[in-house]
């Protein structure tokens, strides 16, 4: 086991919520995304033999604001993975430990709140005339529970 040290996930998350200028922001180290997603082709799927449910979540992943980092930290195959990961959760009777892998992922990759909070990554307002912007957790794309389990239902 390690000893010492910083961790990565040790001691309170950063908090956006007291900034209230852009600039702030920025200088304090965290990135406004676009709210209205990442503009552009949609990269090539990385990984082998994808099936039709990864590219329809590959497709709007890519269209998310936080698809504006991974562009830029070039995460092609990271993004797959997780993709990849995601379609085989959603598999019938898939395994406690497969969701934990999912959820894991999803923080890395920015797509929860505490995934936004840790890379420092925040969602610039909708409407975001002025030079403030609100925080704003991040959605997953992922479809919601109903459309999940009527998939797995068969209706």
């Amino acid at each position: 086991m390690a000893r010492g040290g910083a961790r990565a996930r040790s001691g309170p998350a950063p908090t956006s919520t007291d900034r209230s200028h852009k600039a702030k922001a920025n200088a304090e180290g965290w990135t406004t995304l676009p709210a209205d997603g990442r503009d552009g082709p949609l990269p090539a799927w990385p990984l082998i033999s994808p099936s039709d449910r990864e590219l329809d979540l590959w497709e709007r992943l890519w269209e998310s604001p936080q698809a504006v980092m991974w562009e830029t930290l070039h995460l092609d195959f990271e993004v797959a993975s997780y993709v990849r990961l995601l379609v085989r959760a959603e598999a019938p009777r898939s395994s406690a430990i497969i969701w934990g892998q999912v959820k894991q992922v999803a923080e890395s990759l920015g797509l929860s709140a505490s995934g936004m909070a840790r890379n420092r990554w925040t969602v610039a307002s909708v409407n975001d005339d002025s030079d403030q912007s609100t925080p704003q957790a991040a959605v997953s794309p992922v479809a919601d529970l109903a459309a999940r389990l009527k998939a797995v239902s068969g209706e």
